[in-house]
């Protein structure tokens, strides 16, 4: 599993409505995508959910790293992103973990992003700092409302990500919290659920 990100942020008076008639006639267009796990359609709104800006910032689990690379290079898709708002940042992540929530058969409609910094310590605490992640990612996996949930890193950074998808509100603090508009999920079934080595 490879996650990835990229985060368009868009003026405080940018009609969101652009972003959401965008998502609604375009959003579908991923939903067989070969080597996809899913992709989550993601939007925050300045003053909504605590909220500083208004963003789109669609988010990916790819199960096949070259599907990845393709879409990403000429293979469809992003080279619409790229013309309509410039090439952004794409962030990523090795996947670590991957859970399936009480909620996997609902539509999410709210996403959840915590980043947090890996410290630097002694030889055997990254390890020990994973093992304590994935027990928390299979506890959070059993809350009402999860549909998914991921464990990622990003070792050029030291960055610890955790991403879930919920049916309704989220149902966690500390974390950057999104409005779901469209989920596509052609190989989510297949990718598959808990530690992923």
């Amino acid at each position: 599993m490879y996650a990835k990100q990229y985060e368009i942020t868009l003026p405080a008076d940018y009609d969101m409505g652009i972003i959401r008639h965008r998502v609604a006639t375009r959003g579908h267009a991923l939903d067989d995508r070969p080597g996809l796990g899913l992709k989550a359609y993601l939007v925050r709104e300045r003053g909504a959910a605590g909220s500083p800006v208004n963003q789109y910032a669609p988010f990916y689990l790819w199960q096949d790293i070259g599907a990845m690379s393709h879409f990403l290079v000429g293979g469809g898709g992003f080279q619409g992103i790229v013309a309509d708002f410039g090439r952004p940042v794409v962030q990523h992540w090795t996947g670590v973990a991957l859970e399936a929530g009480p909620a996997r058969g609902a539509v999410p409609r709210a996403a959840s992003r915590r980043l947090t910094p890996i410290p630097v310590g002694e030889p055997g605490d990254l390890a020990a700092l994973f093992e304590r992640e994935i027990a928390e990612l299979e506890e959070l996996s059993g809350r009402d409302g999860l549909h998914t949930a991921a464990l990622a890193f990003d070792p050029r950074g030291w960055q610890l990500l955790r991403f879930a998808l919920w049916e309704g509100e989220v149902q966690e603090g500390a974390a950057d919290r999104y409005e779901v508009l469209h989920v596509s999920s052609p190989g989510l079934g297949a990718m598959g659920a808990g530690r992923l080595w």
